[in-house]
């Protein structure tokens, strides 16, 4: 799920980085014509040694043997090094059971949230102000019998995919699954052995509109 980014993945970080289109990055670095850019989309060509010597020219911050590998960080500097997150530009609970056929749509470094696996957008309702429609979760995969009650995870089963707040009913197999939102979205009870995957919410990104 984490493997190492394509050329035109890596190609294409820098660029949404510097949020750049196609062509006007191409003519930012000094390629006469963007065509060599989407040689390197097409499968085509590599990176070469040039273009990637163009690209730290303009961006030293930009880790030049990742760029020609795809070993090791995006960027060189250690103040912005850290864990790169994948980020799938979907909805957890419509995306998240289909996670290994998916591709990364960019990365997140953000330090305090470096032992995720992933990241996706949430934009259900049920959690409320607590999971706000449009937050960005940090995901971690996770096992029943390390679930914290009270903490936020999103629920995997053959029947739905679901993110709410966990806790166990005492004595049972069961668990309670906790709206946020508890005036509008109803609270619902599934059995562990009906969970096919399961991930704890370690962090948020709540983007104001």
């Amino acid at each position: 799920m984490q493997g190492k980014p394509t050329n035109w993945q890596r190609i294409e970080a820098v660029i949404k980085w510097a949020n750049m289109t196609t062509n006007y990055f191409a003519c930012y670095i000094g390629l006469a014509r963007g065509e060599n850019l989407y040689q390197i989309k097409r499968g085509n060509n590599g990176i070469s040694m040039d273009v990637a010597q163009r690209i730290v020219n303009k961006f030293p911050q930009i880790d030049k043997l990742w760029l020609l590998t795809g070993e090791g960080q995006m960027f060189a500097e250690e103040r912005i090094k850290g864990t790169q997150i994948p980020f799938y530009k979907t909805d957890v609970e419509a995306g998240v059971g289909n996670i290994e056929e998916l591709e990364a749509d960019m990365t997140f470094i953000i330090p305090p949230f470096d032992d995720c696996d992933f990241a996706m957008y949430y934009t259900g309702r049920a959690m409320g102000q607590a999971v706000p429609s449009g937050a960005v979760v940090f995901l971690k995969r996770a096992e029943v019998k390390d679930i914290i009650p009270g903490n936020e995870y999103v629920v995997v089963c053959d029947r739905f995919t679901t993110l709410r707040i966990v806790r166990f009913i005492d004595g049972e197999d069961k668990l309670r699954l906790v709206p946020g939102d508890k005036e509008n979205f109803d609270e619902m009870t599934i059995d562990t052995d009906e969970i096919t995957s399961l991930y704890r919410v370690k962090g948020k990104l709540i983007i104001n509109n």
